[in-house]
Protein backbone atom coordinates (compact mmCIF):
# COMPACT_ATOMS: atom_id res chain seq x y z
CA UNK A 1 0.00 0.00 0.00
CA UNK A 2 1.35 3.84 -0.86
CA UNK A 3 1.58 5.54 2.34
CA UNK A 4 -0.35 8.61 2.29
CA UNK A 5 2.56 10.93 2.44
CA UNK A 6 3.96 9.49 -0.91
CA UNK A 7 4.12 11.94 -3.61
CA UNK A 8 2.76 9.01 -5.45
CA UNK A 9 -0.50 9.03 -3.08
CA UNK A 10 -0.84 12.84 -4.14
CA UNK A 11 -0.70 12.06 -7.99
CA UNK A 12 -3.75 9.65 -7.82
CA UNK A 13 -5.49 11.45 -5.67
CA UNK A 14 -5.31 14.61 -8.42
CA UNK A 15 -5.46 12.30 -11.16
CA UNK A 16 -9.00 11.34 -9.33
CA UNK A 17 -9.86 15.19 -8.58
CA UNK A 18 -9.12 15.94 -12.61
CA UNK A 19 -11.36 13.15 -13.76
CA UNK A 20 -14.26 15.03 -11.00
CA UNK A 21 -13.49 17.99 -12.66
CA UNK A 22 -13.40 16.89 -16.48
CA UNK A 23 -17.23 15.48 -15.57
CA UNK A 24 -18.37 18.70 -14.56
CA UNK A 25 -16.62 20.67 -17.90
CA UNK A 26 -14.02 22.39 -15.88
CA UNK A 27 -11.41 20.24 -17.08
CA UNK A 28 -11.20 19.11 -20.58
CA UNK A 29 -10.26 15.54 -21.96
CA UNK A 30 -7.29 17.27 -23.51
CA UNK A 31 -6.47 18.93 -20.71
CA UNK A 32 -6.29 15.17 -18.89
CA UNK A 33 -3.52 14.39 -21.37
CA UNK A 34 -1.37 17.45 -20.62
CA UNK A 35 -1.53 16.58 -17.61
CA UNK A 36 -0.15 12.87 -18.02
CA UNK A 37 2.77 14.45 -20.05
CA UNK A 38 3.53 16.66 -16.92
CA UNK A 39 3.63 13.67 -14.83
CA UNK A 40 6.23 11.98 -17.11
CA UNK A 41 8.37 15.03 -16.77
CA UNK A 42 7.90 14.72 -12.56
CA UNK A 43 9.01 11.54 -12.46
CA UNK A 44 12.19 12.72 -14.26
CA UNK A 45 12.81 14.83 -11.49
CA UNK A 46 11.98 12.62 -8.79
CA UNK A 47 8.44 14.37 -7.55
CA UNK A 48 10.41 16.92 -6.16
CA UNK A 49 11.55 20.71 -5.90
CA UNK A 50 15.12 21.43 -7.91
CA UNK A 51 17.40 24.09 -6.55
CA UNK A 52 17.46 25.98 -9.53
CA UNK A 53 13.66 25.41 -9.77
CA UNK A 54 13.61 26.98 -5.81
CA UNK A 55 15.63 29.77 -7.45
CA UNK A 56 12.97 30.61 -10.45
CA UNK A 57 10.38 30.34 -8.23
CA UNK A 58 11.63 33.32 -5.58
CA UNK A 59 12.51 35.09 -8.76
CA UNK A 60 9.10 34.67 -9.99
CA UNK A 61 8.10 36.87 -7.19
CA UNK A 62 10.49 39.18 -7.28
CA UNK A 63 8.93 39.64 -10.82
CA UNK A 64 5.53 39.90 -9.59
CA UNK A 65 6.26 42.38 -6.74
CA UNK A 66 7.99 44.45 -9.29
CA UNK A 67 5.69 44.82 -11.99
CA UNK A 68 3.15 47.26 -12.62
CA UNK A 69 0.29 45.31 -13.62
CA UNK A 70 0.76 41.43 -12.84
CA UNK A 71 -1.78 39.10 -14.25
CA UNK A 72 -1.77 35.31 -13.18
CA UNK A 73 -3.37 33.44 -16.50
CA UNK A 74 -5.69 30.49 -15.14
CA UNK A 75 -7.17 27.90 -17.61
CA UNK A 76 -8.98 24.56 -16.55
CA UNK A 77 -6.25 22.16 -15.41
CA UNK A 78 -4.91 25.30 -12.97
CA UNK A 79 -7.86 25.93 -11.44
CA UNK A 80 -9.02 22.65 -10.88
CA UNK A 81 -5.18 21.82 -9.57
CA UNK A 82 -4.49 24.54 -7.41
CA UNK A 83 -7.80 27.28 -6.60
CA UNK A 84 -6.90 27.34 -3.70
CA UNK A 85 -3.03 28.49 -4.43
CA UNK A 86 -3.78 30.70 -6.81
CA UNK A 87 -5.65 32.71 -3.78
CA UNK A 88 -3.08 32.85 -1.95
CA UNK A 89 -0.81 33.94 -4.42
CA UNK A 90 -3.12 36.60 -5.77
CA UNK A 91 -3.49 38.20 -1.39
CA UNK A 92 0.31 37.93 -1.99
CA UNK A 93 1.55 39.44 -4.84
CA UNK A 94 -1.42 41.67 -5.49
CA UNK A 95 -1.81 40.25 -9.12
CA UNK A 96 -5.54 40.13 -10.82
CA UNK A 97 -6.11 36.79 -11.72
CA UNK A 98 -8.30 36.15 -15.18
CA UNK A 99 -9.51 33.29 -16.86
CA UNK A 100 -7.94 32.58 -20.47
CA UNK A 101 -8.86 29.17 -22.21
CA UNK A 102 -7.92 27.24 -25.75
CA UNK A 103 -11.49 25.53 -25.54
CA UNK A 104 -13.54 28.59 -24.84
CA UNK A 105 -17.01 28.46 -23.80
CA UNK A 106 -18.75 30.77 -21.61
CA UNK A 107 -19.96 28.28 -19.74
CA UNK A 108 -16.80 27.18 -18.87
CA UNK A 109 -15.35 30.43 -17.92
CA UNK A 110 -18.20 30.86 -15.30
CA UNK A 111 -17.38 27.18 -14.13
CA UNK A 112 -13.96 28.10 -13.67
CA UNK A 113 -14.49 31.85 -12.38
CA UNK A 114 -17.17 30.70 -9.73
CA UNK A 115 -14.39 27.69 -8.84
CA UNK A 116 -11.40 30.23 -8.12
CA UNK A 117 -14.10 32.47 -6.38
CA UNK A 118 -15.07 30.18 -4.00
CA UNK A 119 -11.39 29.23 -2.82
CA UNK A 120 -11.06 33.35 -2.01
CA UNK A 121 -9.39 34.34 -5.57
CA UNK A 122 -11.13 38.20 -6.87
CA UNK A 123 -11.34 36.70 -10.24
CA UNK A 124 -11.13 39.69 -13.34
CA UNK A 125 -14.01 39.26 -15.59
CA UNK A 126 -16.00 41.37 -17.40
CA UNK A 127 -16.29 42.06 -21.55
CA UNK A 128 -13.23 39.67 -23.10
CA UNK A 129 -12.11 40.54 -26.91
CA UNK A 130 -9.84 38.79 -29.14
CA UNK A 131 -6.92 41.32 -28.72
CA UNK A 132 -3.96 38.34 -28.35
CA UNK A 133 -3.05 37.61 -32.53
CA UNK A 134 -4.09 34.19 -32.22
CA UNK A 135 -5.90 31.97 -34.41
CA UNK A 136 -7.71 29.92 -31.87
CA UNK A 137 -10.08 30.88 -28.53
CA UNK A 138 -6.55 31.82 -26.52
CA UNK A 139 -6.75 35.26 -27.87
CA UNK A 140 -10.02 36.48 -25.76
CA UNK A 141 -8.27 38.41 -23.27
CA UNK A 142 -9.91 41.64 -21.18
CA UNK A 143 -8.21 44.92 -22.34
CA UNK A 144 -7.22 46.29 -18.99
CA UNK A 145 -6.50 42.78 -17.54
CA UNK A 146 -3.77 40.50 -19.54
CA UNK A 147 -3.59 42.84 -22.85
CA UNK A 148 -2.17 45.81 -20.11
CA UNK A 149 -0.25 44.04 -18.14
CA UNK A 150 3.57 43.74 -18.19
CA UNK A 151 4.42 40.58 -16.03
CA UNK A 152 2.11 37.70 -16.95
CA UNK A 153 2.29 34.25 -14.81
CA UNK A 154 0.96 31.05 -17.05
CA UNK A 155 0.62 27.89 -15.36
CA UNK A 156 0.48 25.01 -17.75
CA UNK A 157 1.03 27.06 -21.34
CA UNK A 158 0.37 26.79 -24.48
CA UNK A 159 3.71 27.85 -26.56
CA UNK A 160 2.15 29.88 -29.27
CA UNK A 161 0.42 32.27 -26.81
CA UNK A 162 3.87 32.32 -24.57
CA UNK A 163 5.69 33.20 -27.63
CA UNK A 164 2.55 36.63 -28.57
CA UNK A 165 3.00 37.81 -25.21
CA UNK A 166 6.63 37.86 -25.22
CA UNK A 167 6.44 39.91 -28.98
CA UNK A 168 3.96 42.47 -27.08
CA UNK A 169 7.06 42.99 -24.86
CA UNK A 170 5.41 41.25 -21.76
CA UNK A 171 7.55 39.54 -19.39
CA UNK A 172 5.99 36.26 -19.50
CA UNK A 173 6.67 33.65 -16.13
CA UNK A 174 5.69 29.67 -17.29
CA UNK A 175 5.37 26.78 -14.94
CA UNK A 176 6.30 23.65 -17.10
CA UNK A 177 7.32 20.55 -16.36
CA UNK A 178 8.80 19.95 -20.16
CA UNK A 179 11.65 22.06 -19.86
CA UNK A 180 12.06 21.44 -23.77
CA UNK A 181 8.67 22.64 -24.49
CA UNK A 182 8.07 25.88 -26.70
CA UNK A 183 6.49 27.51 -23.94
CA UNK A 184 9.63 26.60 -21.56
CA UNK A 185 12.22 27.64 -24.08
CA UNK A 186 10.37 30.81 -25.31
CA UNK A 187 9.04 32.91 -21.69
CA UNK A 188 11.46 35.14 -19.79
CA UNK A 189 11.44 32.82 -16.81
CA UNK A 190 10.47 28.86 -16.62
CA UNK A 191 10.21 27.32 -13.56
CA UNK A 192 10.31 23.26 -14.23
CA UNK A 193 8.13 22.17 -11.09
CA UNK A 194 5.42 20.70 -10.38
CA UNK A 195 2.18 23.68 -9.93
CA UNK A 196 1.11 22.37 -6.53
CA UNK A 197 4.84 22.62 -5.13
CA UNK A 198 5.79 26.06 -6.86
CA UNK A 199 2.75 28.44 -6.06
CA UNK A 200 3.33 28.26 -2.38
CA UNK A 201 6.51 28.90 -3.07
CA UNK A 202 6.49 31.43 -4.99
CA UNK A 203 3.70 32.67 -2.70
CA UNK A 204 6.50 32.35 0.16
CA UNK A 205 8.82 34.33 -1.17
CA UNK A 206 6.29 37.11 -2.34
CA UNK A 207 5.77 37.35 1.41
CA UNK A 208 9.45 37.23 2.24
CA UNK A 209 11.74 39.09 0.24
CA UNK A 210 13.85 42.16 0.52
CA UNK A 211 13.96 44.36 -1.77
CA UNK A 212 18.06 43.59 -2.02
CA UNK A 213 17.12 40.21 -2.56
CA UNK A 214 14.35 41.33 -5.72
CA UNK A 215 17.11 43.62 -7.40
CA UNK A 216 19.63 40.41 -6.98
CA UNK A 217 17.19 38.13 -8.89
CA UNK A 218 16.11 39.79 -11.11
CA UNK A 219 19.81 40.96 -12.54
CA UNK A 220 20.92 37.61 -12.23
CA UNK A 221 17.89 35.51 -14.56
CA UNK A 222 19.41 33.35 -16.57
CA UNK A 223 16.39 31.03 -17.73
CA UNK A 224 19.02 29.50 -20.26
CA UNK A 225 20.77 28.20 -17.43
CA UNK A 226 17.51 27.11 -15.06
CA UNK A 227 16.29 25.09 -17.98
CA UNK A 228 19.71 23.70 -18.62
CA UNK A 229 20.22 22.57 -14.90
CA UNK A 230 16.39 20.67 -15.05
CA UNK A 231 17.90 19.10 -17.81
CA UNK A 232 20.82 17.41 -16.01
CA UNK A 233 18.51 16.91 -13.46
CA UNK A 234 16.30 14.69 -15.26
CA UNK A 235 19.25 12.97 -17.00
CA UNK A 236 21.03 12.34 -14.22
CA UNK A 237 18.35 10.38 -12.68
CA UNK A 238 17.79 8.52 -15.39
CA UNK A 239 21.78 7.44 -16.21
CA UNK A 240 21.16 5.84 -12.65
CA UNK A 241 17.75 4.70 -12.83
CA UNK A 242 18.28 0.86 -12.11
CA UNK A 243 20.91 1.78 -9.08
CA UNK A 244 18.59 1.39 -6.80
CA UNK A 245 15.93 -0.92 -5.65
CA UNK A 246 12.44 0.02 -6.34
CA UNK A 247 10.27 -0.05 -2.40
CA UNK A 248 7.02 -1.90 -2.07
CA UNK A 249 4.03 -0.18 -3.51
CA UNK A 250 6.24 2.21 -5.40
CA UNK A 251 4.36 2.01 -8.46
Amino acid sequence: MIPLSHPRYRSLVTRERLAQYAKEGIVTLEGLTAHGRGEAFDYLLGERTTDSAIVAERTAAALLLRARHPVISVNGNTAALAAPEIAALQKASGALVEVNLFHRTEERVRLIENLLRKAGSEVFSGEAEQLLPLPHDRAWCRRDGMYAADVVLVPLEDGDRCGVLMDMGKTVIAIDLNPLSRTARTATLTIVDELTRALPRITGACQDLSAADQDRLIASLNNNYLLSDAIREMTGRLSHALDREVPPGHV
